[in-house]
C-alpha cells in the first residue's frame, strides 16, 4: 500500500487564516521552524494508479493539485481518485466534496448516519448521482472497497470511537453532543496482510480503541491539541478539547500516555490544530512527542507499507 498525506492540520489549516496565537503568528512571520499545512486528509492506493481518499477536506482542490499522483492521466476528463471514505459529517471532512462536483465518477462511502446527513443538505445534490454513487458501510464489518471502476484491492473495517456530533448539529440536541456511534469513526485499512489505522478524531482512549490499534504497524491519530485547556488559556475559545471531542496529547489521560502500552510500530499525529505548539519543530513539546516515538504528519508525506 502507498499512503500520501494530503493534509495534516485541523479545521482552518496552519497557520489558520484568522489566528494570531503564538504558534500561528510565528509560522506566518517565518520566525518558527514550522511547516504550513492544509486540512487533514490522506489518500491510499495499492497500485499507485487508483486511489481512495479518506475524508475530503475543504482544501481538497489544492491537495489534488499538489500531488502529482492524483492528476488526470487519460482523456479530457479523468481522476485517479476512485473513491472517498468519510469518517464523520464534520465540515473538515466533507466540504471538499463540493470541489469534486464536475461530473467525475467516484464512489462515496459513509455510514448510514453520515450519508443521511449529507442527504438532508441540498447543497450536496451538486454531486450528480449519475456519476457519484453513495455506498453505506456498517461498523465492525469488513468491506472490500470499490471505486467507480471496480475493486481497489483494499479492505476497510470501520469502528466507533468516542467523539462528538458535527458542529452544525450541536443545536439540535445540546444535551447529547456525543451523538451516536456512527458520528465519529476510525478506520482499519488493509491489503495482503498489511494494515494501518486512521483515527483523525477521538475524545478519549477506550478498551475498544486499544484493542483495535494494539500492535498496529501504523496509526494516524487525533493530534488536535497539546493540552485540554489550550484554547481557554490562550483566550481564543471557551471550549476545552473534551468539549470539542478531542483527546489531548499531554497529561495523564493524554495520547502520549495511552499509547505507551500499545506496541504500535509507527505513530503519527494528524488533524493538528493551529494553536498546538508541537507544530514548531524547535519547541519543547515537539521534542517530547519525538521522545515518545511520535511524528507529526506533514502535507506530502508518503509512506509505503
Amino acid at each position: 500500500m502507498e499512503v500520501v498525506v494530503l493534509g495534516s492540520a485541523a479545521g482552518g489549516g496552519f497557520p489558520q487564516w484568522n489566528c494570531n496565537a503564538p504558534t500561528s503568528k510565528r509560522a506566518r512571520e517565518g520566525s518558527a521552524r514550522a511547516k504550513w499545512r492544509t486540512q487533514a486528509s490522506i489518500a491510499v492506493s495499492v497500485d499507485g494508479e487508483r486511489w481512495v481518499m479518506l475524508n475530503a477536506s475543504p482544501d481538497a482542490r489544492q491537495q489534488l493539485l499538489q500531488n502529482r499522483c492524483l492528476w488526470p492521466r487519460h482523456g479530457l476528463r479523468d481522476s485517479p481518485v476512485r473513491a472517498v471514505v468519510l469518517t464523520s459529517a464534520e465540515i473538515d471532512h466533507v466540504a471538499g466534496l463540493l470541489s469534486m462536483r464536475e461530473s467525475q465518477s467516484f464512489v462515496l462511502w459513509g455510514t448510514q448516519r453520515v450519508l443521511g446527513l449529507l442527504a438532508e443538505n441540498p447543497i450536496f445534490g451538486a454531486l450528480n448521482p449519475d456519476f457519484v454513487q453513495r455506498r453505506m458501510f456498517t461498523l465492525g464489518q469488513p468491506v472490500a472497497l470499490a471505486g467507480s471502476d471496480g475493486p481497489l484491492g483494499l479492505t476497510m473495517t470501520a469502528f466507533a470511537v468516542p467523539g462528538k456530533v458535527p458542529l452544525f448539529l450541536e443545536g439540535r440536541d445540546p444535551k447529547n453532543l456525543a451523538g451516536v456511534a456512527e458520528d465519529t469513526i476510525g478506520l482499519e485499512i488493509s491489503s495482503g496482510g498489511t494494515k494501518f489505522h486512521f483515527i483523525p478524531g477521538c475524545a478519549r482512549m477506550t478498551p475498544e480503541v486499544e484493542q483495535r490499534v494494539r500492535g498496529s504497524g501504523l496509526v494516524f491519530f487525533d493530534g488536535t491539541l497539546w493540552s485540554d485547556d489550550e484554547l481557554v488559556r490562550l483566550g481564543v475559545s471557551h471550549k476545552t478539547g473534551q468539549r470539542m471531542g478531542h483527546m489531548s496529547m499531554n497529561g495523564g489521560a493524554g495520547t502520549l500516555s495511552a499509547f505507551e502500552r500499545l506496541d504500535v510500530k509507527r505513530k503519527i499525529f494528524i488533524h493538528v490544530n493551529t494553536t498546538n505548539p508541537v507544530l514548531d519543530e524547535d519547541s519543547p513539546e515537539h521534542a517530547e512527542i519525538v521522545a515518545h516515538g511520535w511524528e507529526v504528519a506533514e502535507d506530502g508525506m508518503r509512506i509505503s507499507l
